[in-house]
């Protein structure tokens, strides 16, 4: 399998598994050929680069061994193409290859090999697809994450098919939208289902469609969304390195000063999450600073999920955490006030942060109410990350547990609809 620009499947997995240069693989892939039985087996940064380049030969079997389990992908989603794997033509070729059905273990396709046929789309299909791409992120505020993960993970299947009998701009501008619904597909699964497995390998083949359009700002946002995966679960060092190559693929963008806000407020979001609260407060006063001072670059259609109320919403959370509390108040009631209709699965958020606040002081009747707003939030449209809040809250409110407003909480909380909701999600 040829590419233009070199096997960008094999670089991005490279990069989402957190090695920065082929070196890293190298040493990395050298370090597991023991545990493999494999003995000292030296792999080096030059087999490395021959594998990423244009014309990537068939690694030899220990080597396949090596990939595999180090960057926990099958070898064909790598961008290699077996040498005895020479395509048939005709009708019953184009037909079975047609047939095949998605490989990957999660529900979107892993981007296919060229089609047997050589069919090549008409240039209306790459704008076609985007046009859908574009429709379902609008859909993404309001429409019930099952419902729409099922469609949009259906669009992934076709555009990965459809990428294989593109070319040119064409091929560039399907990539670019196949990236977007990958993503989008990756954020459902973490933010919304609270998957992270899938999410995570959701999100390496959304780079890897951002490589076939060389679109690095797209791949910078992909790499930020998975950071999140190993920050929400303390693994601080695998989360810096994400965050580190989103970074660098940003300055490639260029960027946004919302995207660069956005990058800050992801990486306080790690820091507080592994207790570093005054270094995720410098980031987030970094990230008002930039929005404040502006820029000349204006974000991509496709940068939905920030604004100064997410922002806010990210301060206010830091500040609960670091018992900030009068502060985090303010903050978080500021961000209330101001959130927009599109903001609806962050409002979910922002109350359950309300209510642990007051919590906190010690105001079980207001916790319990803002945490039933978000209870009434959370049935108009379902938010894991938003039940996640209410449930914390729901502890932090046992010392109050025989009161009647807590009480009340536990009948919304454990009623038929939204523990129904809870084991459907």
């Amino acid at each position: 399998m040829t590419y233009p620009i070199g096997n960008v499947r094999l670089k991005a997995a490279r990069q989402h598994a957190g090695f920065a240069s082929q070196q890293a693989l190298a040493d990395a892939l050298t370090r597991a050929a023991p545990q493999l039985g494999l003995g000292h087996l030296m792999i080096s940064a030059r087999q490395v680069r021959r594998w990423e380049s244009a014309a990537p030969p068939w690694p030899r079997a220990d080597h396949q061994k090596l990939l595999v389990h180090v960057l926990h992908l099958p070898v064909e989603q790598l961008g290699f193409t077996p040498p005895w794997d020479v395509p048939a033509s005709g009708p019953d070729a184009a037909d079975a290859a047609a047939h095949q059905p998605p490989r990957g273990a999660n529900a979107a396709a892993a981007l296919p090999m060229p089609t047997a046929s050589g069919m090549i789309q008409p240039s209306t299909v790459a704008s076609d697809y985007a046009a859908i791409t574009a429709a379902y992120r609008r859909l993404y505020a309001s429409v019930q994450p099952t419902h729409l993960h099922a469609a949009v993970t259906e669009h992934t299947r076709m555009g990965a098919h459809l990428l294989a009998e593109t070319t040119g701009v064409s091929h560039q501008i399907l990539a670019t939208a196949l990236a977007e619904s990958l993503l989008m597909a990756g954020r459902i699964e973490f933010f919304d289902l609270r998957r992270p497995d899938e999410a995570d390998r959701t999100f390496v083949q959304a780079l890897q469609a951002a490589g076939e359009a060389d679109d690095p700002l797209l791949g910078s946002a992909i790499l930020a969304h998975a950071a999140f995966i190993p920050g929400w679960i303390k693994q601080r060092e695998q989360a810096a390195d994400r965050i580190r190559a989103a970074r660098v693929y940003a300055r490639r963008g260029p960027a946004s000063a919302e995207f660069l806000a956005w990058l800050d407020a992801v990486e306080a979001e790690c820091e507080t999450i592994a207790g570093n609260t005054r270094e995720a407060l410098r980031l987030v006063d970094h990230a008002e600073t930039v929005l404040a001072t502006g820029g000349d670059h204006h974000s991509p259609d496709w940068f939905t999920w920030f604004s100064p109320v997410r922002l806010a919403a990210f301060k206010g959370n830091t500040q609960l955490k670091a018992g900030q509390l009068p502060q985090a108040r303010e903050t978080l009631t500021g961000a209330l006030e101001d959130a927009a209709p599109e903001d609806d699965k962050q409002r979910t958020v922002i109350l359950g942060d309300l209510a642990a606040v007051l919590a906190a002081q010690r105001d079980p009747e207001a916790a319990c109410h803002y945490a039933e707003q978000a209870l009434d939030q959370l049935s108009r449209t379902w938010y894991a990350t938003g039940m996640d809040r209410v449930l914390e809250v729901r502890k932090a409110l046992h010392p109050w547990a025989e009161q009647e407003c807590v009480q009340r909480l536990d009948d919304r909380l454990y009623g038929w609809q939204t523990t129904l909701s809870t084991l459907q999600h």
